[in-house]
């Protein structure tokens, strides 16, 4: 006999609450209704794309794609331990850097714990700690840079992770070592420093540290780096984290067997020792964000500091607004970034493209700021 249908006033399943607070992750846009292939400056993708050898790589591991992934990512770890000096042991790969950050908060925070997040940290530790049913507290970032004491007033008794970017989006400012070492000396040894370096491969300051040595050094410290921005390797979702031993084994301990599939490691590995090439990605990012950023600045826009692969840019003037530009810029088939949920409004954050790009983007702002062409509303 058919089972008769359950009454619509039953209860349905119910999430746990912490889920029911999370605000859906919004991604760049990459589409303008009517243009073919507009300009995509939204998601800090690479200019160059990947490594030619990744790409054979890529396209090589197709002929296996029967064959379950290595689950002990070998390869991989070892290719970062030889070109960056560190343990492989103390290395994990994940879904992008993303999943691993996902690990870690479900492996050391519980409910009603306190997770501290410095203001332009990744958005994405924001939805995994509420998810976890965690209290976020959030340190202001003055003049959009971390700042180490507004952190340290934000701990409590019940704080178990502080998370922070550096370089941080969408401003792309740093924190220097010195007082990335000021902040993990002050912190109680129970509470882990989560330090997202997505954007370090872009950084040429000498007084930059993305955080390896002291993930090295200490036992609550964890470092996550990925392949999609410099390596060019976005839609394969791959990345990496180094961090002490016991954070290691509590990560592999949840992590799922084959969690980064086998053309992305094979990819991944074959970008990483392809170091000539990621210098010259490094080298054409490093001229464009010197060129644009002149080039902005001379239009009277506010250009903060960046040491990445994308411009922060402040419209200052209420008629010549953010909102306004980016609408101008839409019509004319470039898609830049418009801050406001994840950071202050008033401002475009605009990632560096290929050369023609970068000028095509330089031009139609000119043309808005003279008021030239369409009128700016």
């Amino acid at each position: 006999m058919t089972p008769a249908p359950k009454s619509q006033k039953e209860d349905a399943p119910v999430p746990r609450p912490g889920v029911l607070r999370v605000a859906p992750y919004k991604q760049g846009s990459s589409v303008i209704d009517g243009v073919d292939r507009p300009i995509k400056l939204s998601s800090n993708e690479s200019a160059l794309g990947p490594s030619p050898r990744a790409v054979e790589a890529y396209h090589a591991a197709a002929a296996e794609l029967c064959r379950y992934p290595d689950g002990a990512q070998t390869a991989l770890r070892e290719a970062i331990g030889t070109v960056h000096g560190l343990d492989p042991r103390r290395i994990v790969c994940g879904n992008g850097s993303d999943e691993l950050l996902s690990l870690l908060m479900r492996a050391y925070v519980a409910e009603n714990d306190d997770v501290v997040l410095s203001e332009y940290c990744f958005g994405m530790c924001r939805i995994h700690a509420i998810a976890q049913g965690a209290r976020v507290i959030t340190a202001p970032e003055p003049g959009y840079s971390i700042n180490v004491d507004e952190i340290l007033a934000c701990l409590t008794p019940r704080t178990r992770l502080v998370a922070i970017a550096t370089p941080n989006n969408p401003p792309g400012t740093y924190l220097r070592a010195a007082d990335l070492e000021r902040l993990h000396a002050e912190l109680p040894s129970q509470v882990i420093l989560s330090v997202d370096s997505a954007y370090a491969e872009y950084v040429t300051e000498p007084d930059y540290d993305p955080g390896a040595s002291l993930a090295h050094e200490s036992c609550n410290v964890v470092m996550t780096r990925t392949f999609s921005k410099l390596y060019g390797l976005a839609a394969l979702r791959i990345g990496w984290g180094y961090a002490h031993p016991t954070i290691i084994d509590a990560i592999q301990r949840i992590r799922t067997p084959f969690n980064t599939n086998a053309p992305a490691l094979a990819a991944a590995t074959a970008a990483m020792l392809d170091q000539d090439y990621a210098g010259k990605v490094r080298a054409q990012n490093q001229r464009s964000l010197r060129h644009m950023s002149a080039e902005l600045r001379d239009l009277g826009l506010e250009v903060a500091p960046s040491v990445t692969n994308f411009i922060f840019v402040h419209f200052p003037d209420p008629g010549r607004s953010a909102e306004a530009a980016y609408q101008f810029l839409l019509a004319r088939g470039i898609i830049p970034r418009p801050v406001g949920a994840g950071g202050p409004h008033g401002h475009l954050r605009i990632t560096i493209g290929l050369e023609q790009e970068n000028e095509a983007l330089i031009a139609a702002l000119q043309n808005f700021m003279s008021g030239a062409g369409a009128a700016a509303k």
